[in-house]
């Protein structure tokens, strides 16, 4: 009898323990998922934070070199189809404003390159793509959702983030806003 009762209390000490932790879990997750937007993503007024990627040639871009001009940053898949939609519109307008002081640096998030290159062949895409291949560019910005374009001002800071598709004549805006003075 004594030995039953032992075994009952035992299994709802690891039972409770088992909950308990189940439970601590379940809130951590919560509470990480909520406030991972207010710990880590990039904002306008903030400086865009430097990083070096390498594009499908092999060169590395590095953000801070392009201090000076103003940068379209946009973060991106090809398996987006807002993304595809609007990459044509991007092409435009950096042939347009390429020697304006404008650069598109447009960042593919964790694809193969051989899936990469497929996109940008089938598109005639002219600007720099450049690699996120384990996404941490994409994380260090705090970038959710694609498509998400942060345009980068020519002293280096982040003047707007946007998020979603986006449209020739707003693309076309946004590259005003970020021209060198003077160009």
């Amino acid at each position: 009898m004594i030995l039953m009762a032992s075994k009952k209390k035992r299994r709802l000490i690891i039972r409770t323990v088992i909950l308990t932790v189940m439970t601590a879990a379940v809130i951590y997750t919560l509470y990480a998922n909520f406030t991972k937007e207010s710990r880590s993503k990039v904002s306008a007024g903030d400086m865009a934070p430097d990083f070096v990627l390498e594009d499908l040639n092999g060169d590395k871009h590095q953000l801070s070199s392009y201090k000076g001009k103003g940068v379209f940053l946009n973060f991106w898949g090809t398996w987006c189809k807002p993304c595809e939609r609007e990459m044509p519109y991007m092409n435009n307008q950096y042939k347009e404003f390429k020697d304006q002081g404008v650069e598109i640096l447009a960042v593919n998030v964790g694809e193969p390159e051989f899936q990469i290159n497929k996109f940008v062949k089938k598109h005639g895409l002219d600007f720099p793509v450049l690699k996120d291949k384990s996404k941490d560019i994409m994380n260090m910005y705090g970038v959710f959702n694609l498509p998400a374009t942060l345009l980068v001002n020519p002293e280096g800071k982040v003047i707007k983030v946007e998020e979603g598709e986006l449209t020739e004549q707003k693309i076309r805006e946004m590259m005003e806003s970020i021209k060198p003075k003077g160009s």
